[in-house]
């Protein structure tokens, strides 16, 4: 199969992958009313960077923009798996999306840490399927768009 796929052909299925991926979020969050944590967020960029990339390179023929399209899907599946290291505790998120330590804190700093807390955490699951995180599904999947990119890559 991977013989009929044409370079516009990959180039087109990355792309639309990185807007599927895009318009699924934003219905999670708009319609299912998940709102996005920091890192949900940070995933969400460089899928609108493969799709504008995704649109420049059905128009121009160079592999460099193949690579950036690869890049773009590699950054966001990073960056979902990095997530899902701090949904399961295997490493701490960035201070702005998750708990911080309370431990020898006083009243008063405690509540400021309380008030300057966002209002959704990262080292929290709000939705899964088969036992994988949105963040999770989005790294596996962005990395299989990876595989198309790179296979464009290759047909130039």
């Amino acid at each position: 199969m991977d013989g009929l796929l044409t370079r516009s052909h990959l180039i087109s299925l990355a792309a639309l992958g990185s807007a599927a991926l895009l318009i699924g979020a934003f219905a999670f969050q708009h319609l299912g009313g998940l709102p996005p944590c920091a890192l949900c967020i940070w995933q969400r960029y460089p899928h609108g960077v493969a799709v504008l990339i995704g649109l420049v390179a059905l128009r121009v023929q160079h592999g460099a923009l193949a690579a950036a399209g690869a890049l773009a899907a590699f950054a966001t599946g990073a960056v979902g798996a990095f997530h899902v290291g701090v949904e399961q505790g295997w490493w701490e998120g960035p201070t702005t999306c998750s708990a911080g330590s309370i431990q020898g804190l006083s009243a008063d700093d405690l509540l400021d840490q309380i008030m300057a807390a966002p209002l959704v955490r990262c080292d929290e699951i709000a939705w899964q399927m088969l036992g994988i995180s949105m963040a999770g599904w989005n790294a596996l999947l962005s990395f299989g768009l990876m595989a198309l990119w790179l296979a464009a890559l290759r047909r130039i």
